[in-house]
């Protein structure tokens, strides 16, 4: 369970530097009290990543290993390619719902995080796992840490964010996780 844990924490943490959901986090934290943004993102994260864990343990009962290292890895070096190509993100669209600034961070993260790199990064890491709760936490608390910088930095900084650095290192630990995956579904 550790392994899975801290597994999931270290690759969640680097997919989310630079992510579009971060950012959402980092404007969130230049309008909305600290905690406010991050009780948002921390229960939106619970309950995507809880999805995302289900949905990973699912496929890794019911496809081999061989496969399931195969897509992994693929996956890995597609999420370098993503990181290095980056995400959109319309600040306009960020409204407040009618239930107030908690919701309204919750709701948008939710939505943001459906189908998002590190939602699926979730999954692939659960398929390979296997370890329920070690994937859920760890995913869960590599993604609130990732979001809690956001929400500092935006504190700080505010909207003057330099990307590049953070974006090509969280590439540069895909492309090397990837490539590891494959040699490992080769080599077995």
């Amino acid at each position: 369970m550790l392994t899975a844990f801290l597994t999931a924490l270290g690759l969640v943490f680097a997919a989310e530097m630079g992510d579009k959901t971060q950012l959402v986090a980092l404007a969130f934290a230049t309008r909305y009290k600290t905690w406010i943004v991050l009780v948002g993102v921390f229960g939106a994260t619970i309950l995507v990543h809880l999805l995302s864990v289900f949905i990973g343990e699912a496929a890794g009962l019911f496809i081999p290993l061989f496969w399931i290292q195969l897509a992994a890895g693929v996956a890995f070096l597609i999420f370098g390619l993503w990181t290095l190509r980056g995400d959109e993100f319309d600040e306009e669209k960020l409204e407040e719902s009618r239930w107030g600034p908690l919701l309204t961070v919750g709701i948008t993260f939710f939505i943001a995080e459906l189908g998002d790199k590190t939602m699926l990064m979730t999954v692939t890491i659960a398929s390979q796992q296997q370890s329920f709760v070690g994937v859920w936490l760890g995913s869960t608390v590599g993604m609130v840490i990732a979001d809690g910088i956001a929400i500092i930095i935006g504190k700080v900084i505010g909207k003057n964010l330099p990307e590049k650095t953070v974006k090509y290192g969280a590439a540069i630990i895909f492309f090397i996780s990837g490539a590891y995956i494959l040699y490992e579904a080769f080599t077995k």
